[in-house]
């Protein structure tokens, strides 16, 4: 099986263009067939609709009050331009599909053209909070972290003839989302609740971006909680490991995607996760910090399945930190490397501003013509290679900034990508190969060689230069 490489869409925002470009109304239902032709040909796996899920009006209004995303929104589309606020795809009204994209019949038809060519359909699971507008904080208040009085980070909610005050959903390390109300995992009913949404978000799809994963870690949400009041005594086990043998037992080939930060992955994949996040790849390879580089690429895969990116709905655009040249690099390394590898939508075109979640629109911003040609060769070329297929194995290189790995496949040749980060030119030798064997070259910078010397692979590569190179034993040769 390739290890899978996901798409990550903005459905809103990707949806509106598709209508601006095609000057017309496009729902789920009436996407073009060749936009989904050409991720398979791209060598997508799968497909992430990011942000399907309703919202409802108070989230909306609370986006258009916020004065830092007010002032985006002005300098992003002008006068006016708070009417594209439509509110966080994460503060979820109602885990139905949004009857703006086409509804849940929708949905089913997009996934069906997916599944004709093969891809598979990834959608979130907001696992922590709710938004405001769901209709469980009046239905089952008791589902939410609440207290008798008014705390700092909650809001009023009048149940049953009385009011309580629900705390917003929160990441301790940061102030609270106030356009969501926190789920109370101590609860058995909270659990079950969210059990049955769960399985209802299966059923539309073939896997989960959980987000924010390890905030439901008993450990974690008992420290972040504890001093709020529980109904009940707290439940015992972790939610993960029940609600993801539940969905497997229905769905054996469910993939579930965590995101996951603090040195908590481990943790999450012994309780089920397929994939987890692996943030430090990109806050090492930002920070041009090679050595720390290397030492995660090599260790992370005896510890958990690593789900590897450049950029994404929440980090900066990887064109507002690197070059072009040092983009290009990246995303050899990127995709070589094993586990799920993550392209973002507008990665591909070098978008440089990232859109906040709240915009129903992307940010108005002109593709950069090279990184799309390169993108859409270095893509095009994956399906015929073994990177992604079969075995890895990283090679020696002797440079921190210096990267080669090899893959080999049942009956393929050997397929190696070597890469360098650093802007000068880089020297080095790799000898974990058979000397002699036959080299194509698949794809590199314009300058970069290699040659057979003193019984390895020697490679001069431009800086931030890139190789890719098909090998097969000399005796192969016709």
């Amino acid at each position: 099986m390739p290890q899978p490489l996901l798409f990550q869409l903005n459905t809103r925002c990707w949806l509106r263009a598709r209508s601006d470009h095609l000057e017309r109304p496009v729902t789920l239902a009436t996407v073009p067939e060749e936009e989904i032709v050409s991720w398979k040909k791209r060598g997508f796996t799968h497909i992430w609709l990011m942000g399907v899920w309703a919202r409802g009006p108070k989230t909306r209004d609370l986006a258009r009050a916020q004065p830092n995303l007010r002032a985006l929104s002005a300098e992003a589309f002008g006068i006016g331009g708070e009417e594209k606020l439509v509110g966080s795809p994460f503060a979820v009204a109602d885990f139905t599909v949004a009857q703006s994209l086409g509804g849940a019949a929708a949905l089913r038809l997009f996934r069906v053209q997916l599944q004709r060519h093969g891809l598979g359909l990834v959608l979130d699971f907001i696992p922590n909070h709710l938004g405001l507008d769901h209709p469980w904080l009046v239905e089952k208040n008791s589902l939410f972290v609440r207290s008798a009085a008014r705390r700092p980070e909650t809001f009023p909610v009048v149940h049953a003839g009385a009011t309580s005050w629900v705390s917003h959903g929160k990441d301790p390390y940061f102030p609270a989302w106030i356009d969501t109300a926190q789920l109370d995992y101590r609860q058995a009913a909270t659990r079950a609740a969210m059990l049955e949404a769960l399985q209802s978000v299966a059923s539309q799809c073939d896997g989960v971006r959980c987000d924010m994963a390890m905030l439901l870690l008993q450990d974690i949400f008992d420290k972040t909680w504890g001093h709020f009041p529980g109904d009940a005594p707290a439940t015992p086990g972790e939610f993960w490991a029940e609600a993801i043998s539940a969905v497997k037992r229905q769905h054996p080939q469910f993939v579930f995607i965590a995101e996951a930060y603090w040195d908590l992955e481990a943790r999450l994949q012994a309780l089920g996760f397929d994939y987890v996040y692996d943030k430090k790849f990109l806050e090492h390879l930002t920070r041009r910090d090679y050595p720390a580089l290397q030492g995660r690429v090599r260790a992370v895969g005896g510890k958990f399945h690593p789900v590897r990116f450049l950029e994404n709905h929440d980090e900066p655009r990887i064109a507002s930190l690197l070059t072009v040249p040092e983009q290009k690099a990246a995303a050899v390394l990127l995709l070589a490397q094993p586990g799920l590898r993550l392209l973002h939508d507008g990665q591909l075109a070098a978008k440089t501003r990232h859109t906040p979640v709240q915009f129903a629109d992307y940010w108005p911003e002109p593709a950069n013509p090279e990184m799309t040609a390169f993108y859409d060769h270095l893509l095009a070329l994956l399906p015929q290679t073994g990177l992604g297929r079969g075995e890895m194995e990283f090679c020696e290189t002797g440079l921190a900034h210096c990267f080669a790995m090899k893959w080999k496949k049942d009956g393929g040749p050997l397929t190696l990508a070597a890469v360098n980060l650093a802007p000068q030119r880089a020297d080095f030798q790799i000898r974990e190969l058979e000397p002699g064997s036959e080299i194509t070259n698949v794809y590199s910078d314009t300058v970069s060689t290699w040659s057979w010397r003193d019984g390895g692979l020697h490679f001069d590569l431009a800086a931030c230069g890139f190789q890719l190179v098909e090998l097969r034993p000399a005796q192969s040769r016709k």
